[in-house]
């Protein structure tokens, strides 16, 4: 017989797992766990932290009300990226980097309540853009004034990667850049962070 602690913790996940609106194994990927993982926790055969408890009813609310709202979470955001990158259209990608940062900057200004929709882990994207996109919503989220979610502390790329840049030489395009970007071996010239 199941205790009743237990047994509400197993209510609670299993309502954020419905609120969010995604599978489970969708769901236990946006939490930082493996779905084999969340099914225990779900289960009652092993107790998540009250941190973990309290992250994915947080998340899944969030999630729930950017859906409602049709406001993008991270997972939406980098899923877009993620299919313009495989399409290989490099400036289309860029574009939707850009995007993903704009929106996160609004949302971050005028929905701060939804932030907790890009703490979600996202879906894997091809590693150039997802340092891109961490370090867009890394920066975006500090310049908030708040933590930047986990996802976004990914490893520095193992080779520099360098946005070309029109009538700019490499060297330039290196010193133009600001640190948090070059700090991750990504080297952007600061215009061309700039949107209209």
């Amino acid at each position: 017989m199941m205790d009743q602690d237990t047994q509400a913790v197993i209510e609670r996940l299993t309502d954020a797992l419905a609120t969010s609106g995604l599978s489970l194994r969708r769901f236990a990927h946006a939490l930082g766990t493996s779905p084999s993982r969340f099914s225990a926790y779900r289960s009652g055969q092993t107790a998540p932290s009250a941190a973990f408890l309290l992250r994915a009813e947080r998340i899944a609310a969030a999630l729930s009300e950017a859906r409602r709202d049709k406001i993008p979470s991270s997972i939406d955001a980098i899923d877009a990226l993620r299919r313009a990158a495989k399409r290989g259209d490099e400036d289309w990608t860029y574009a939707l980097a850009l995007e993903l940062r704009d929106r996160l900057h609004d949302i971050l200004a005028r929905h701060r309540e939804l932030a907790a929709a890009w703490e979600a882990q996202p879906p894997a994207v091809e590693p150039r853009w997802k340092a891109l996109s961490a370090a867009f919503v890394g920066h975006e989220f500090n310049n908030a004034g708040l933590t930047a979610p986990k996802w976004t502390d990914v490893e520095r790329l193992d080779e520099e990667w360098v946005l070309d840049t029109p009538r700019l030489t490499e060297a330039e395009i290196k010193q133009q850049t600001p640190d948090w970007l070059a700090e991750r071996n990504i080297f952007i010239a600061a215009k061309d962070l700039i949107t209209a």
